[in-house]
């Protein structure tokens, strides 16, 4: 989708000029103000659509309400745009104008808005959705469009890798992607070097698969950072449950186990072209999750990368193995933070559902600074307890723990399990996106299926 500045929105020939609305004022539009009908107020997502009949060089102008003008923010902005473009879509428009932006920082939420509602997964398809091909905006620098852009086109590529077949999206296939990214240097570790790295957690739940596993490092390396980031995402490109397998049903959307590492592709894709000052390394322990011959078995005691020992008490519980020693690595690499996002917990989409994400660690600050740049962003993440009773649930009679608890708390006790990977002297968070990554039905912006969850909070995280 090609992003055009116009000096004046209301001169562009285009099929929909979409304007915005605030309770209780007028639009800058004179023709809608003409025709708008008393009955529409302007309230947030209201849509109102006038054919210009050649009054104006666009066939349509659709009016958006935002609301309480005193209320607004970027969320609004992002998801009333997005509902507008979805109606441009309904009308088979391939060009709009978005005339909303009073200031450029308000141009960002708009551009990602419309990036978001004009997603569809459609590569399997012999008949392809319609899409908008080109968008005008005003009253905004070249910078922070090719900004919105960059953050919009990496949500894209995270949505698209997500949305795959497992079949297509392996653990060589993401190392060849991860290879092949700019501004990066990509290092893969292959089955044996996996071993020689001590890594007996992520070993054992790569074992039943004919797949092979792939540790992927990529690091972004600027000129002078000011600190030094590494993020993790949890990279299970399929996940059958293994030998305590899944109900075929809860098979179906298994393929977006991996939106932790799509999520992390996807922002280091970004990197190179945000240039930011901030040393950032992307990790992924990729795997499949599969009950082939060679399984890893309910009892088996594995040895992580620090030397703990873990008593395998599902098998289902797989994710937090490969971050143990993903997380192990991080801690040795010299990084002062650590952020895992991981489709890790069933219990957290109990939980909290498609609105929020969860979120711990071992640092209040870093928690919190996630918790608010996300709230900025568009994507909510809500801080859950680590307490030592959750601990305490996953004791083990003959290692160092289990790698499962009891059947309540599952999300924290999964934090608590991941806790004892990182060292004291690095900060870490850890992002449960198991119910917001992937969607069974569209919510708010979304359609239906992979979110792209995580790419604006980290990115924007890395970028402050």
């Amino acid at each position: 989708m090609e992003i055009k500045i116009a000096d004046n929105l209301k001169t562009v020939e285009c099929d929909v000029l979409i304007v915005n609305k605030f309770e209780g004022k007028s639009t800058s539009h004179e023709l809608v103000n003409e025709y708008l009908p008393e009955s529409y107020k302007g309230k947030a997502g209201e849509v109102f659509l006038l054919h210009t009949h050649k009054k104006c060089p666009s066939t349509y102008i659709l009016t958006i309400g935002f609301g309480d003008e005193n209320k607004l923010d970027n969320n609004i902005i992002r998801e009333n745009i997005s509902k507008a473009v979805k109606k441009c879509l309904e009308l088979k428009a391939k060009s709009i104008a978005i005339d909303i932006t009073s200031n450029q920082t308000n141009s960002i939420p708009a551009i990602i808005g419309a990036y978001i509602a004009n997603y569809s997964f459609d590569k399997y398809k012999t008949k392809k959705d319609n899409k908008i091909s080109e968008i005008y905006i005003s009253q905004v620098s070249q910078e922070v469009v090719d900004i919105s852009k960059t953050m919009a086109e990496s949500m894209q590529f995270t949505r698209d890798l997500a949305n795959e077949p497992a079949a297509y999206a392996t653990p060589t296939k993401l190392a060849e992607i991860a290879k092949n990214i700019d501004g990066v240097t990509t290092v893969v570790y292959d089955e044996n070097e996996i071993k020689e790295l001590g890594m007996g957690a992520f070993l054992a739940v790569a074992r039943g698969s004919k797949q092979p596993p792939k540790f992927i490092h990529m690091k972004y390396t600027p000129i002078n950072p000011k600190k030094r980031i590494a993020i993790i995402g949890k990279g299970l490109c399929f996940d059958s449950g293994g030998l305590d397998i899944k109900p075929a049903s809860s098979m179906l959307t298994m393929r977006d186990d991996m939106s932790g590492a799509a999520c992390v592709l996807g922002v280091m894709k970004a990197l190179s072209k945000l240039n930011p000052q901030v040393e950032v390394h992307g990790i992924i322990a990729a795997c499949e999750n599969m009950p082939g011959c060679d399984a890893y078995k309910p009892g088996d005691i594995l040895t992580a990368k620090n030397g703990k020992t873990i008593e395998v008490d599902n098998t289902d519980a797989e994710g937090r193995l490969t971050l143990a020693d993903a997380l192990c690595y991080a801690c040795t690499i010299g990084v002062d933070e650590v952020i895992d996002i991981a489709t890790l917990t069933g219990a957290c989409m109990v939980a909290l559902g498609n609105a929020a994400s969860g979120i711990m660690g071992n640092s209040d600050d870093l928690v919190k600074d996630i918790i608010k740049v996300g709230s900025y962003c568009g994507e909510k993440f809500w801080e859950l307890p680590m307490w030592q009773e959750y601990r305490d649930n996953m004791n083990s009679d003959i290692a160092d723990m289990k790698n499962t608890g009891t059947r309540y708390g599952g999300a924290s006790a999964a934090g608590m399990f991941l806790k004892e990977f990182v060292t004291d002297d690095v900060k870490w968070a850890h992002l449960d996106v198991a119910g917001t990554a992937f969607l069974e039905s569209p919510h708010k912006e979304f359609c239906k299926g992979a979110t792209g969850v995580g790419v604006r909070t980290l990115l924007n995280y890395i970028m402050v």
